[in-house]
């Protein structure tokens, strides 16, 4: 965290709420992986269990947004610590926006084996672009625990890889479903 202020309670606090990011961020990282179980083994109950952890990350969203706006109500931080409490803030709507994506994924899942899909969708290409997503979730993470603003903008530009391979998967399911009309529901 940032240089020690004369209020330790204050340092304090800034180490809990980034140790609760940090502890979101596990989560959902912990949600994709199981999203990405789900989709290439056909689980019904890892996806299930995707959308049930979606409300626990939903609910560390709002709690930690609540320390923060009480850490700057409180605290009336100075610019610099301002700018970090709200890239914090920033950080945590984005971890929750993934979990989302995951959850998005698990439904997808129940929603194909509902729907009698073929298990022979190329789901390859999309694990390998959510793996991506993830390992950069995991630099994003480690970035933020060392605010590395360096670190952060590299990530920034291999985000351009994680949507290549997705709209390489989109492209290759268009296809696929061109080519089995089977695999449209109605």
């Amino acid at each position: 965290m940032p240089d020690k202020h004369l209020s330790t309670q204050f340092d304090s606090q800034l180490n809990n709420v980034s140790m609760r990011v940090m502890e979101l961020g596990g989560l959902v990282e912990s949600q994709i992986r199981q999203a990405v179980y789900a989709l290439s083994e056909f689980s019904v109950e890892v996806a299930d269990q995707v959308i049930a952890t979606e409300s626990r990350v939903n609910m560390m969203e709002v709690e930690i947004d609540r320390e923060l706006a009480s850490i700057i109500g409180r605290r009336q931080p100075t610019a610099v610590d301002l700018r970090l409490l709200l890239a914090i803030s920033k950080t945590t709507a984005n971890l929750e926006r993934v979990g989302d994506e995951a959850e998005r994924i698990a439904r997808m899942v129940k929603s194909i084996i509902a729907d009698g899909m073929p298990r022979a969708l190329p789901s390859s290409d999309l694990r390998t672009a959510i793996e991506l997503a993830s390992a950069l979730l995991r630099k994003a993470l480690d970035a933020f625990a060392r605010l590395d603003a360096v670190s952060a903008v590299e990530i920034l530009r291999e985000d351009g890889q994680v949507d290549a391979e997705f709209d390489g998967f989109v492209r290759k399911l268009i296809t696929y479903m061109m080519e089995d009309p089977r695999t449209i529901s109605s």
